[in-house]
């Protein structure tokens, strides 16, 4: 292929047979989808229907990496893995950082395709030279911890290993894939690890040491040199607190979720916040491959019914989940619960939500300890939350339903359930509250893969950052509707390319935004893009992986929040509730939709994506 950046090549292995066959990656298919989860959502679409089962074997397991993986180019070394969500049905992707995606793009390739579902328990091996389907029937069982262990002890501390625990064995549908042993980066969303266990997949082991070709690595040189203060400058504010630092003010402006986003004030968030956790569980940081903002954090706690060996910490996400949404202010305890759902291979964030549902549903008298093993699911119990977390890997007890997630739990449940299950079209939120910024809002409602912040990416550009060069107004009052569509419009095009390239979207902070990233593209591939033809790509992408979902029945009347989110917080908190309708009508407008939802022919034309009008019944 003529263009730099890439391998050239994906790997497809059905483990049905065993066949392995690699495919050559041709410069049209990357001009037009890029890499990361543009590949993956092209392959996705031409190669399932409606009627694939997520957790069948007809249903594909995508792990690909962008032109920028294993480059020089800063915060680069992430992956994709996209799959049809057994959790939500729809489009699912997750994205994952680590040393992983540089090692599996060195050893030749630019994707991976699982296909079908081995009868025992399996592990895929790679490097430059060869790729080999191994038996994993001793690994089975085990947490993600050991099986990493093993895996360098077997194949070397040079190889990596995206893995899943007990959770991803026993088809739990928020169950992540982890890298990294006990740093333990996850591609957590959209229950991927269930589908990696129903096709018996334990590990993929990758040891490439290939060097990614690149067109110009003086030009890259020179754009990292001129970029460097401002990503050093941020990094040192960054690196100190990581993700957690902000936790205080997000409660303050009642951004966080507290009792499962029924409350508003938490006093506890000085307890559970990055300060906190440097005053006394933290004690160290690491970062990922190529990274040099170095925010994850290593934390032990020293004494205490927690007390343990030294592990990755969490982040905000999970302090906020784990914690205030369930009432708990123990950042030992809730350092614990990372623990257990990274060996045993959940999502920390789903896992949040379904325990936050069943601490209101038993407060409500729709579960009992009869449902919970004797269990009395109290908030603000540190018990409960460590045992349910255990429930729900090994599906025991409660944990069998809450497995499912929040929406099939309230479907099963019955009565006022479905008043309280928090998700957007299946998905558990991350802790965001969209009565606190509008753009959070209407990003979540529109998210292709259900709640998320991160494909639209608004929340920390609405009243004090922007970004001069993608050509949006600065957003001065978070709870105006104005300026919030385009906004949104324009964020979920550009984090469609961060998530193809594939890029840690933390650099945005450092500077590398629009205008620094067709840059670092063009000198990468050899291309010569314009601004607006990048972000055109971007748009073309975000476009694709909604037309996957029109096919599958999504369209407007799943563009929404849960009933929740659509009034007032208790106890205070936030005061303007989101007008949904009114932002989705702008948004649709901005994006070329119908009324309904559903890209136009002529949208899809105008986007170069003509072979998919006539799909979206397949």
């Amino acid at each position: 292929m003529k263009s730099k950046g890439y391998m050239g090549k994906i790997a497809r292995i059905d483990l049905d047979t065993g066949t392995i066959t690699r495919i050559k990656l041709d410069d049209t298919t990357v001009r037009r989808f890029i890499g990361g989860s543009g590949l993956g959502a092209k392959i996705l679409f031409d190669h399932t229907s409606v009627e694939t089962d997520p957790l069948g074997p007809e249903n594909l397991l995508i792990f690909a990496v962008g032109p920028c993986t294993g480059t020089r180019i800063f915060n680069s070394n992430r992956y994709q893995v996209v799959t049809k969500s057994p959790l939500t049905g729809i489009y699912g992707e997750a994205n994952c950082g680590g040393n992983w995606g540089e090692i599996f793009k060195k050893c030749g390739y630019d994707a991976l395709v699982v296909r079908g579902a081995s009868k025992t328990p399996v592990s895929i091996y790679m490097d430059e030279k060869r790729i080999t389907v191994e038996d994993a029937s001793s690994l089975w069982g085990k947490e993600t911890f050991e099986v990493d262990e093993f895996i360098r002890a077997k194949y070397g501390t040079s190889a990596e290993s995206a893995v899943i625990g007990p959770a991803g064995e026993n088809l739990v549908k928020i169950a992540n894939i982890v890298t990294d042993g006990k740093h333990a980066r996850a591609a957590g969303r959209c229950g991927v690890g269930a589908v990696m266990g129903s096709k018996r997949l334990k590990a993929v082991v990758v040891k490439g040491t290939s060097e990614v070709p690149v067109a110009s690595e003086d030009g890259i040189r020179q754009l990292m040199r001129r970029i460097a203060p401002q990503m050093n400058e941020f990094s040192r504010t960054f690196k100190q607190f990581g993700t957690s630092g902000g936790m205080e003010n997000c409660e303050k402006i009642g951004n966080i979720p507290v009792k499962n986003w029924y409350q508003g004030p938490f006093e506890g968030a000085g307890k559970i916040s990055g300060q906190r956790m440097a005053e006394t569980i933290l004690t160290g940081r690491y970062h990922c491959g190529r990274c040099v903002m170095n925010c994850g954090r290593v934390v032990k706690a020293a004494d205490g019914p927690y007390r343990g060996m030294e592990i990755g910490g969490p982040e905000y996400e999970t302090l906020a989940l784990l914690g205030s949404n369930c009432l708990i202010d123990d950042i030992s305890c809730i350092a614990k619960g990372n623990e257990l759902c990274n060996r045993y291979g959940l999502d920390t964030i789903s896992t949040g939500g379904v325990i936050g549902f069943a601490m209101e549903a038993y407060e409500r008298g729709l579960v009992t300890e009869k449902d919970t093993g004797g269990v009395p699911l109290k908030w603000g119990s540190c018990d409960a939350l460590l045992k349910l977390i255990e429930m729900v890997a090994f599906r025991k007890n409660i944990g069998d339903l809450l497995a499912e997630g929040v929406r099939n739990a309230a479907q099963r449940i019955g009565g006022t359930a479905a008043e309280f299950s928090i998700h957007v079209k299946g998905l558990e939120p991350p802790a965001h509250d969209p009565r606190a910024k509008m753009t959070v809002a209407l990003g979540f409602a529109t998210s292709n893969r259900g709640a998320c912040h991160l494909q639209a990416f608004t929340h920390d550009f609405e009243e004090k950052k922007f970004i001069e060069d993608l050509g949006m107004p600065q957003l001065t009052d978070r709870f105006a509707k104005e300026g919030k569509a385009y906004n949104v419009f324009l964020m979920q095009n550009l984090m469609s390319m961060f998530d193809s390239l594939t890029c840690c979207k933390f650099v945005l902070f450092g500077g590398i935004t629009v205008k620094p990233l067709t840059e670092f593209l063009n000198n990468t591939t050899g291309w010569d893009l314009t601004d607006g033809e990048f972000m055109k790509i971007g748009e073309r992408l975000y476009n694709l992986k909604r037309m996957y979902n029109v096919r599958l029945g999504i369209s407007r009347k799943d563009d929404t929040l849960p009933p929740r989110m659509l009034v007032h917080r208790r106890g205070g908190g936030t005061n303007v509730l989101p007008p949904i309708g009114e932002l989705l009508n702008e948004y649709y407008e901005y994006r070329g939709w119908d009324e309904f939802g559903i890209p136009t022919d002529k949208k899809l034309q105008e986007l170069g994506l003509e072979e998919y009008i006539h799909g979206r019944k397949k």
